[in-house]
């Protein structure tokens, strides 16, 4: 039997009416777990009021009340870790260590969150003009939305909502339907630690859900994290709707290895950084450049440990890497290995075949690895999402830099050198949003932000750190006389105002 999972609007769960559900399955075993009611417009548009409703006076409380509710849902999402990871698990499939790291992330930007009023601080120049000051404050846009993807469903969210609801906005929450329940119980916890109802909102769905938020009037800006193609979608249709967007897209990070380089930890990171979760992250390395001789030796010691990963259910202690979200999503990754070698890439590593015993049903793929790809293969091309590496060569340190830029996305990029003039070199030359030196997986901290170049964000924010409370807020300057009742009257001047 299975549960069926509701919206959470206005502080209490609701029951869908668009008679609309989609399946949430356990990908190690395939069997249908949940299934989660979608929202039509109707749905969307009561989030949405109820979100505009509790703007009038969430928008006007003080930080102090704000802060005090942030702090105790960061003390219950702590107390609660274990129990979010483990919904994680059973419906991403992503190993429960895994899990649980992907909530300590999230809890980051509750703790940045929780240090709102620095943030907000305006700022004050006196003086300016005679007994003129002016001020520079910063005040809520209003109701915001965030549509968040499959593969972090706690650590997205927390990426958003957290300090948009700090900086005096309501939420509404439309988050993948693939894997749900975790944004029900932020939500259950929001409420606990006395969130007033209303100011953040859960609507579950496709697109029709998607599309409402876009264009819903009432709705002053969007944050998304997803492919690229759907983060194109929703910045042109959101801004075309007058609204503020963050739109994160897909990625190919790559990682660039000189020859100088230690290869045994150059080989740990490409193994963690690419089989990580299945490959299933928006900053795994997906592409490696190996530049002068060491290309062969460098394949042969990433092969060494990638087939030691030990692969299973995310529920077992003894798993490194789970299966992926779907059926359909572990063909379509499989796929890419299966005419690797017909593109004229050297197929090192097949995973396509692997299954579990006891667990047969799932959307079971082992770790493939693939070496000498050309730049125009689908493999290399394509963003996969999955465990499949490719191994490029590259003959000098410009020619790998030159490849790494030629890709439309620019999410992340690594180096790993002994070389710091190269290192620094390539910090300031590579095209990509965030980058990391002898790092494979450069995601910045909390108080900085996360975001990529070309293809891969469309708007003008990054996302969380300074970025976020800039984007979640809109500048007002006010500027104040007081005269001196001893003043002479200044009369009428039809002039251009000059501070003097």
């Amino acid at each position: 039997m299975t549960k069926t999972l509701h919206h959470w609007i206005g502080g209490r769960t609701v029951e869908g009416t668009s008679g609309s559900h989609g399946p949430v399955t356990d990908p190690a075993t395939g069997a249908v777990t949940t299934r989660v009611a979608f929202a039509g417009v109707e749905e969307v548009d009561a989030a949405v009021a109820a979100a505009e409703a509790a703007f009038a006076d969430w928008g006007r409380s003080s930080l102090a009340a704000r802060t005090a509710i942030l702090f105790r849902f960061r003390a219950l999402v702590d107390a609660h870790r274990d129990e979010l990871a483990r919904l994680i698990t059973a419906e991403h499939g992503k190993v429960h260590s895994d899990a649980l790291g992907e909530v300590a992330r999230g809890l980051e930007i509750v703790e940045l969150a929780c240090g709102i009023p620095v943030q907000l601080k305006g700022e004050l120049s006196t003086e300016v003009a005679s007994r003129v000051d002016v001020a520079a404050i910063r005040r809520p846009l209003g109701v915001v939305a965030g549509i968040t993807p499959f593969n972090f469903p706690a650590m997205v969210p927390m990426w958003m909502f957290p300090l948009a609801v700090a900086c005096g906005n309501t939420f509404v929450l439309k988050p993948s339907e693939k894997d749900p329940s975790a944004a029900n119980l932020l939500a259950s916890l929001l409420a606990e630690a006395g969130l007033p109802d209303g100011v953040f909102n859960v609507v579950h769905g496709d697109r029709v859900a998607v599309d409402r938020l876009l264009e819903h009037p009432d709705v002053r800006a969007v944050s998304f994290v997803g492919s690229t193609p759907v983060a194109r979608h929703v910045h042109t249709t959101a801004a075309a709707h007058g609204k503020r967007v963050q739109a994160l897209g897909g990625a190919k990070n790559h990682m660039l290895v000189l020859p100088d380089a230690d290869l045994d930890a150059a080989a740990d990171a490409a193994v963690s950084a690419a089989y990580g979760s299945a490959g299933e992250r928006c900053m795994a390395i997906s592409a490696v450049v190996a530049v002068g001789a060491i290309g062969d030796e460098l394949v042969r010691r990433i092969r060494e440990r990638a087939e030691k990963v030990v692969i299973g259910p995310g529920h077992d202690p003894v798993s490194e890497m789970g299966p992926l979200i779907t059926r359909a999503h572990r063909d379509r990754v499989a796929s890419y290995v299966r005419g690797a070698a017909a593109q004229g890439a050297e197929v090192v590593l097949d995973g396509t075949g692997f299954t579990v015993e006891g667990y047969e049903g799932g959307h079971w793929i082992g770790i493939s690895l693939l070496d000498r790809v050309p730049v125009t293969a689908d493999a290399y091309r394509d963003e996969i999402f999955g465990p499949v590496l490719c191994v490029l060569r590259a003959e000098t340190y410009e020619e790998g830099l030159a490849l790494v830029n030629a890709s439309p996305f620019g999410n992340g990029a690594a180096i790993f050198t002994r070389d710091g003039g190269a290192a620094r070199r390539f910090q300031m030359e590579v095209e990509a949003g965030m980058v990391g030196v002898n790092v494979p997986i450069p995601v910045p901290v909390g108080y900085h932000s996360f975001g990529g170049w070309k293809d891969s964000l469309f708007g003008d924010h990054h996302i969380y750190g300074n970025d976020g409370t800039r984007f979640y807020t809109r500048g007002k300057v006010v500027t104040t006389r007081w005269p001196d009742p001893a003043d002479t009257p200044p009369g009428v001047d039809l002039g251009f105002p000059r501070n003097h």
